[in-house]
């Protein structure tokens, strides 16, 4: 299948598992998609904006309200060319803003201005994945249409073994090509 043609918008928010998002835009940019990368300030600490600029070939944004961005509103603007946006990793408090309909990052404004399918892969420490909290934030998500990948159990950061890693990259790929491929 090719992706010539299709926006996709990848939010990347702060978890160890950022480093994985790489090989997720990587695949798409492969298939022929056009990925614009947007970063939370967080998720800077786990994985520099260069190396998805690299992977992308685009601008990475990190600042909504930064002078330099392409446009006044980013998240409008990219919000409706996407034609899919993935939220990966997406830490617990993605997940809470997600679910509350909280926008103060570009991730989570890009969320709200998008109307292209969402697709979101938690990771996070298994004691946060299994939370009462979290698990009502996820099916809040599911109701409202968002497809979610994983969480999955394995190794974590931490050390523990446990409920919380964030699906493959591979997984979350093949889960991006199946929803590009829905009808509009």
């Amino acid at each position: 299948m090719s992706l010539q043609g299709k926006v996709v918008v990848v939010g990347v928010t702060g978890g160890i598992a950022a480093y994985k998002v790489g090989y997720v835009v990587s695949g798409l940019r492969k298939e022929g998609a056009e990925v614009h990368v947007l970063m939370t300030e967080s998720a800077t600490r786990f994985v520099g904006p260069l190396t998805f600029r690299a992977l992308s070939q685009q601008p990475v944004l990190t600042d909504m309200w930064d002078p330099e961005n392409p446009s006044a509103e980013p998240h409008v603007t990219l919000g409706a060319r996407a034609d899919l946006l993935i939220i990966a990793p997406a830490t617990a408090h993605t997940l809470a803003k997600l679910a509350l309909g909280l926008a103060d990052d570009l991730v989570t404004a890009t969320a709200l201005a998008t109307r292209a399918p969402i697709l979101v892969a938690p990771a996070m420490s298994d004691l946060m994945s299994d939370h009462p909290t979290v698990r009502a934030h996820l099916d809040t998500l599911r109701d409202r249409g968002v497809r979610i990948v994983g969480p999955e159990y394995g190794r974590l950061a931490s050390g523990r073994e446990g409920m919380g890693r964030m699906s493959e990259p591979e997984t979350i790929l093949r889960e991006a090509l199946r929803l590009l491929a829905l009808p509009a």
